[in-house]
């Protein structure tokens, strides 16, 4: 994979922001490939709605974002309500976020499947002064700290390329979310997630992930059955191959 982005492409640019559009979609283009099939990836037509990129194999779409200098733990996503109505919507697409260097240079790329994608994950933002331009526009960021790890799938990470095996197979492990249509469910599928990420182990035991309890009942104040409902949500992740269960409450990432 060629980490460098093609600066000819930008000369007949002046815009900053057009150039890093044309460098940054032909490097998707050349370099990236679908992470459900593994197929190549195309381009939609430009100012197309719904997406940037299309992959004929699967139809899966891609949505890029791009940005110099390192991404952080959030991203700008447009205007709040529109991006709330986008990831409600059958046709979301899957997103794929870029950082570049200042030598343009691709230092990180990673692609978040469109079904970790609910409503707690988009920030909303203050509305903008009465002095500026577009006063009381609202507007929205992604926090990638309340997507779990399994849902940020490098291709590269800090430049240095991931294979594709891994990738592929990243991508894999978690599209039995797909099948989860209601939001609170799939929240608290994420939430249990999150928990497992933030013991950064590879084994731990279900008392491990009860010491969330007071976490959880601030997030889901509705429910008064915790400790059951993280059980049920474990259960449902060893079903689904996520998690392994080693017997006596110890639990392992697979």
């Amino acid at each position: 994979m060629n980490l460098s982005l093609d600066q000819k492409l930008g000369e007949a640019y002046t815009s900053t922001s057009q150039k890093a559009r044309v460098l940054t979609e032909d490097w998707v283009l050349k370099e990236v490939y679908c992470p459900s099939c593994g197929g190549p990836v195309d381009n939609y037509d430009n100012n197309r709605p719904v997406a940037d990129f299309y992959c004929k194999k699967c139809i899966e779409d891609f949505e890029l974002k791009s940005k110099k200098g390192k991404i952080g733990k959030k991203v700008s996503a447009g205007a709040y309500s529109q991006m709330i109505k986008r990831i409600s919507s059958p046709e979301k697409p899957n997103f794929f976020f870029m950082a570049y260097l200042k030598a343009l240079s691709v230092n990180d790329f990673f692609v978040i499947p469109k079904h970790f994608f609910v409503s707690n994950i988009i920030e909303e933002r203050k509305p903008l002064a009465v002095t500026a331009r577009r006063a009381g526009w609202i507007g929205s960021n992604i926090l990638f700290s309340k997507i779990p790890k399994a849902g940020q799938i490098y291709y590269v990470k800090n430049g240095k390329e991931v294979t594709k095996e891994n990738v592929l197979e990243k991508w894999q492990k978690t599209v039995f979310l797909k099948k989860i249509k209601k939001a609170d469910t799939k929240g608290w599928i994420l939430d249990i997630m999150n928990c497992i990420d933030a013991l950064n182990k590879t084994e731990f035991t279900l008392a491990d992930i009860y010491t969330f309890e007071n976490d959880l009942k601030l997030i889901h104040p509705e429910n008064r059955n915790i400790k059951p409902k993280i059980r049920q949500q474990l259960q449902f992740l060893r079903d689904k191959g996520y998690l392994e269960f080693a017997g006596d409450g110890v639990y392992r990432l697979k």
